[in-house]
């Protein structure tokens, strides 16, 4: 282990870890750079101040490199061996600042005390390119951990694709990047950075990183560019629409303004191929008089009529209500995912995509139904999303996938049924593809304007032009299995009587004859 001597320069990555590339919504198809001052460069133990007038500081854990060899036009097999030693880094930020830089990050990343090193250096030949760890913790609790064997971009080969355009001298240091899981810190907040090779002999490891945030007082002059921010650069900074949410709830962020009520500008338009034409409007089965008697018709009833007309996949296998007691009646709006994939999720998952499309067009009594593929290994919808849901009338959201935010979402008015709690962001497993489109929930078939009804059992999609004859069967076999309750109840014996034979079947006809007949009568027929 040795101390880490000022370096003649640093380089830094922007984007290498395919985690924060999918958080990113962008995967590159190269590295890319830029330079971080020697000034910059702080012990563990130090402080760094977040400027006076700002609000986006943010931090992110890295792995370092320190250069032993010099380094020119080396290829990328032979690029490792010119590394001496691996340290952890805090590659700090201020996202107020970066609309000045126009990607040079000279203010933004360029302030004394942003790029802390240490507190040791580990021998490059401890572990191979493929050994190391970086994990960070802000106030004690993890919020980043991964590995170097899933770069985009190995070790080897950023010192290879550096050295074809300058000389890397011995002391140089190259920040490899950082994982999902940056977001920004406040005044008082204490951040860790360790990187270690769990694996290798010894677990060699640099120890913990330590730099505590405190406020600085000095405002920036009239003589240059000024911090500036937008609810973009907010959402960003703290990692997503969720945890911004999060952290305004904690008291912790500065809430995003009210949306303008103008149409949004064409870089936020949702990919072409995710709006779907929209359909001549026709009135709407479900009636104020059918909503309240499906309300009263459970699920099991409605999948026993469907059954007996030949519908035996209509049941949304999986998914459970966030609390019980909640049912859902509403006409289905579609949302489909298909499977993640770098260049995918970088043309559509980025900026007003189809997941915010169909969450911020969904109509008072939808219910948005979402085709997630079965998987659970991710959220498909978070606290943020469920709200807008909410505040826009929807009457649920179904998913066979998972729910982030699951505690909150469940303390909210909306039914959610899903597949259950995941905390990972959607670009760990899909891409938002399109609305408004037949897709297979839970292996169910499910069209734009099915009927979604939903309770304890689970939910069941009911084609529209049934709804009608299935609701009023369901209804009359609810009227059944009650009577035949209160005989059960009055001591009667179940043979015969669930399901009726004909003399119980006659019993039952005799006692609801006259009401039926009065129905009749009150009906003027």
């Amino acid at each position: 282990m040795s101390a880490i001597p000022t370096p003649g320069k640093v380089i830094a990555v922007h984007l290498n870890y395919p985690s924060r590339a999918a958080q990113r919504g962008r995967t590159p198809a190269q590295a890319s750079y830029f330079l971080k001052p020697a000034s910059s460069i702080a012990e563990t133990g130090g402080t760094i101040e977040r400027p006076a007038g700002t609000e986006l500081l943010a931090f992110e854990g890295e792995i370092a490199i320190v250069i032993g060899e010099r380094a020119r036009h080396v290829s990328p097999a032979d690029g490792w061996r010119h590394v001496a030693s691996v340290t952890a880094a805090n590659d700090f930020g201020v996202y107020d600042l970066r609309a000045a830089d126009k990607g040079s990050n000279v203010r933004n990343k360029g302030g004394d005390g942003f790029t802390p090193l240490g507190p040791v250096a580990i021998p490059a030949s401890a572990a191979g390119e493929d050994g190391w760890r970086v994990r960070t913790w802000v106030n004690g609790e993890l919020v980043q951990s991964d590995t170097s064997d899933t770069l985009l971009f190995p070790f080897g080969r950023l010192v290879a694709d550096l050295s074809q355009h300058l000389t890397l001298e011995p002391g140089d240091v190259i920040l490899t990047g950082t994982p999902a899981g940056s977001s920004v810190v406040l005044p008082g907040d204490v951040v860790e950075v360790e990187v270690d090779a769990p694996d290798a002999a010894g677990s060699p490891t640099t120890g913990r990183l330590v730099t505590t945030v405190v406020q600085g007082t000095v405002p920036f002059g009239d003589f240059g560019s000024k911090p500036s921010i937008d609810d973009a650069q907010r959402i960003e900074a703290w990692g997503s629409e969720a945890e911004l949410a999060a952290a305004v709830a904690a008291g912790r962020a500065t809430p995003a303004a009210p949306a303008a009520p103008a149409a949004p500008v064409e870089p936020t338009a949702p990919h072409a191929s995710a709006v779907r034409p929209a359909a001549a409007s026709a009135p709407s089965p479900l009636t104020d008089e059918l909503r309240a008697a499906i309300d009263g018709v459970a699920v099991a009833t409605l999948s026993v009529v469907l059954r007996k007309r030949g519908y035996h996949d209509v049941f949304i296998e999986g998914v459970h209500t966030n609390r019980s007691g909640r049912r859902i009646v509403g006409l289905a709006k579609t949302l489909r995912f298909v499977p993640f994939r770098p260049d995918l999720f970088a043309t559509h998952g980025g900026g007003f995509n189809a997941q915010k499309l169909a969450f911020d067009t969904v109509e008072p009594g939808e219910v948005l139904v979402i085709e997630a593929r079965g998987e659970r290994g991710t959220g498909t919808v978070g606290d943020v999303l469920a709200l807008r849901a909410q505040v826009r009338g929807a009457a649920g959201i179904v998913t066979d996938g998972g729910v982030r935010d699951f505690d909150a979402v469940a303390g909210f008015e909306i039914p959610v049924f899903s597949q259950g709690p995941h905390p990972s962001v959607l670009g760990r497993r899909h891409v938002p593809w399109e609305v408004d489109v037949t897709i297979a929930c839970g292996g169910a078939a499910v069209q734009p304007g099915d009927v979604i009804v939903g309770d304890g059992d689970g939910v069941i999609v009911i084609p529209p032009q049934l709804v009608v004859e299935v609701v009023a069967e369901a209804v009359a076999q609810e009227a059944e299995e009650a009577w035949v309750a209160e005989q059960v109840a009055a001591g009667a014996s179940v043979d015969g009587l669930f399901p009726m034979n004909a003399a119980w079947r006659a019993r039952y006809d005799a006692e609801h004859a006259d009401s039926r007949g009065a129905d009749t009568e009150g009906s003027g027929r």
